[in-house]
This record gives structure tokens, C-alpha cells and sequence, in this order.
């Protein structure tokens, strides 16, 4: 199926890591499997789960003054508790003191608001009686730097994990046919292949019951998108991706991450990343009530305040200029014709920007529109010239970045060659 079109315009989502870890503070999952809390005490947290102030209006909302298109939350991570009253097993949100499904509530918020629809679900869970992890097994390992093996085939009960997989699956089609989800985030694939996750027919299951479901790279050759977490890659992955960033430090909400990113920063990671031509999910870890933390509700408003501003180059727009045009990034709009420059920095003189072979129309300042002065200077035969653009004024500055839509006298057409033409 070809990526529906809606998710390469959103350039941005939020993530949601919302779970029982949020009551202690801990980090999900990982923090019973890698024995830094021990197994009854991140267990004892399902008592503490209130969801006393979960609003998923407010978090609509709040996601959609952040600028955001879409929104993915943890229906279950790889600690198995689930947030809706699933059938299959008892793992859930029921047995907690929230005692009420969540996520048909955050469904209809995110609709209201015309956002896009997200869940995440892990293959692995570390808490089902028939799930053997590799951890358990001693079996996982590096063979070279790009390739991790499980080699669990055989050293397992088969009858087991295809009872697994058959609470895998019912918890998968509890999803699709209760909520239809837009958009499947899939994790923990890397504790087994692609045949032994049986994801052909999980995949067949998931698009007949919505052909227009996307899903992501952890699908393996089912996946839709690449999604790299935590740095903007320095060669952005070929097809639809998405960079995974967190607010802080932290996937789930932990008491003493205070290390939040500043607006400027995470200005600075949404841009690169939309003009190398992704999107960017951005991660926020509520509290065990369902409250958002003022940092980060104030960091997401900020983010907002941004794109609203520089709605014109930010949405429907593609990746921009290539490495060596522009000192920064840039994005293109849909028909090719204006460029979009992207400025962290004030600049001093001018704003240079070389192999350009168009003429062009106007410069001005995204957001003030002021128009700007410009000029070309040198260039011969079929080599051009390097265009140079005044610098905005001290009323035109923006404090995170000043974006200058170049508008062109058609088609943006670049110069690649060597310079000795």
C-alpha cells in the first residue's frame, strides 16, 4: 500500500509513554527487566494507578497548540499492562484504580480535534507466563554492528508461543476493530525474526480490517515508515521516517528528569528533521493521574507558538535544500516554487545561498513578511552565482529561528556540478 498522504504533511506527533511505571517514577518495562526494581515492586504500582485527572480533551487540545497532526499512545508496553479492558488476560487497566478503559476517550478527543489516531503496542511482553524472553534465555547477541540475533527458535515450547501469539493477536484485533486506529507503532520485535513473529499474517489481519492503516518500520517488511529515536540521523533514512525524541531524558514520566530540552532545541531538532523530510514525534510521559507536567505543557505551547507562526513552511512542505546550499535547514512547498530557509542564528550581513539557478520573484521574512533585499554575485556560464539576502531587521527576529521563504520563478532547479563548466 502507498503511505497515505496525511502522515509525510503532519510533521509532527506526540508521543504518549503512559503507563502503571508513571506511579513510582520508573523507567517502563526496562526497569524490572533489567533488575534495577525488583519485579514485585514494579508490580505494586498497578495499585497506584489512578488516572484520577486523565483528560484526554485536555491532552487533545494541548496536542493540537503544540501544532501536532497525530498523536501515539502506549496501549501496551512490553511490561503487558494494558490501558483498555482487554479479553485476553488480566494485565489491565480494569484491575487498576482507574478501572475504566482509556483509551476510547482519547480516540474520540483526538477525532473531535481532527488529529490522527496512534497506538503503540510491543510483541514482547516480559510479564506473560508464556512468553520467553531472551533476556531469561541467555540467548541474545550482536553478530556484527548492524545485525542482533535471538536465537530462541527451538528452546521454547512451540504450544506456548503460539498461545502467545494468539493473545498477541486478540489484543491486536481488540485494537483495530474497537478503535481503528489510523496509525500501528509497533516495538519489541527484536527479541525474534520476522517468521517467528508470524507478522505476514498479523499485517493481513490489521489492513483487511483497514486497508488505510499505516505501520511502522518495527512491522519489519511490513512496516510503512522508519522511525529513529533520539538524534536527528545524519543520512535520513530513504522513505517515510519519523525521529522519536523525548521532552527530557525520560520516555515515561519520571520524578527527578528535569533536564528538558529548551524550545530553541527542540525548534532546532524539529526543523532539521522536517527538512531532511521526516516528521518529528515528540515524547511526553503524563503522571500516574493523566496529568501533562507544566514543563512540558509549556514546552509544547512554545513549539506551537512556532509553527503557527511559520505554518507556510512547515506543513505540505518537503525536504529542502541538500547539504552545501544553505548553512541550515530548509523545506520546499508542495509545487517546488518557494524555498524556505531556516536561520538559528541571527544573521550578521546577509544570508548566502549558493547553486541556485532560478531567479527570484521576492525574499521576505516568514511571520513579519518583510520583504528583503537581494542579489546575485558571480556565477558564469552554466554555473550561477551566489545569491545573497539582507538580513531581517531587529523587529523581524524570531528568539528560536527566523525562516526566509525565497519564492522562485518556477520550479526550484539546483546546480550539483563540479564548478568548471
Amino acid at each position: 500500500m502507498p503511505m497515505q498522504p496525511w502522515f509525510p504533511s503532519a510533521k509532527l506527533g506526540i508521543f504518549l509513554h503512559y503507563g502503571i511505571y508513571a506511579v513510582d517514577g520508573v523507567p517502563e518495562s526496562w526497569a524490572f527487566y533489567n533488575g534495577d526494581v525488583p519485579h514485585d515492586r514494579y508490580m505494586a504500582q498497578l495499585s497506584g494507578f489512578t488516572a484520577a485527572k486523565y483528560d484526554p480533551g485536555a491532552w487533545a487540545d494541548l496536542f493540537a497548540r503544540s501544532g501536532a497532526r497525530y498523536a501515539v499512545l502506549t496501549a501496551r508496553h512490553h511490561d503487558g499492562f494494558a490501558l483498555w479492558d482487554t479479553e485476553y488476560g488480566d494485565l489491565n487497566v480494569r484491575h487498576t484504580p482507574a478501572g475504566r478503559d482509556l483509551l476510547a476517550s482519547y480516540v474520540e478527543a483526538l477525532r473531535e480535534r481532527g488529529l490522527k489516531v496512534g497506538f503503540y503496542y510491543s510483541h514482547s511482553d516480559w510479564n506473560h507466563p508464556e512468553y520467553a524472553s531472551v533476556r531469561s534465555l541467555g540467548q541474545a547477541g550482536w553478530v556484527n554492528e548492524n545485525r542482533y540475533v535471538t536465537p530462541l527458535e527451538g528452546q521454547e515450547d512451540p504450544a506456548a508461543w503460539q498461545r502467545y501469539l494468539r493473545y498477541r493477536d486478540g489484543q491486536v484485533g481488540e485494537l483495530v476493530d474497537r478503535y481503528h486506529p489510523d496509525l500501528l507503532w509497533f516495538d519489541g520485535e527484536w527479541e525474534r525474526s520476522e517468521e517467528q513473529w508470524q507478522l505476514e499474517p498479523l499485517a493481513r489481519r490489521i489492513l483487511d480490517a483497514n486497508p488505510e492503516t499505516i505501520l511502522n518500520a518495527r512491522m519489519l517488511s511490513y512496516g510503512d515508515y522508519a522511525t529513529p529515536e533520539q538524534g536527528v540521523p545524519m543520512t535520513p533514512p530513504s522513505g517515510p521516517w519519523e525521529l522519536c525524541l523525548t521532552v527530557n531524558d525520560s520516555w515515561g514520566y519520571q520524578h527527578g528528569d528535569d533536564n528538558h530540552k529548551s524550545v530553541r532545541q527542540l525548534v532546532r531538532y524539529f526543523t532539521e528533521t522536517i527538512g531532511a523530510g521526516g516528521n518529528l514525534l515528540l515524547d511526553v510521559g503524563p503522571m500516574a493521574d493523566g496529568t501533562i507536567t507544566a514543563p512540558q505543557t509549556q514546552r509544547l505551547e512554545a513549539l506551537g507558538g512556532w509553527i503557527a507562526k511559520h505554518a507556510e513552511a512547515v506543513y505540505d512542505t518537503q525536504a529542502g535544500l541538500p547539504p552545501g546550499h544553505h548553512y541550515g535547514p530548509s523545506t520546499v512547498s508542495a509545487d517546488r516554487r518557494t524555498l524556505y530557509l531556516i536561520c538559528f542564528d541571527i544573521p550578521r550581513e546577509s544570508i548566502g545561498l549558493r547553486g541556485l539557478r532560478n531567479k527570484v520573484l521576492r525574499a521576505r521574512v516568514v511571520g513579519s513578511g518583510a520583504e528583503l533585499a537581494h542579489r546575485v554575485t558571480g556565477g558564469h556560464g552554466e554555473v550561477p552565482g551566489v545569491l545573497w539576502i539582507d538580513a531581517p531587521g531587529p523587529a523581524d527576529i524570531d528568539e528560536s529561528a527566523i525562516v526566509i521563504a525565497v519564492e522562485l520563478d518556477g520550479e526550484m532547479d539546483l546546480y550539483r556540478g563540479t564548478g568548471r563548466e
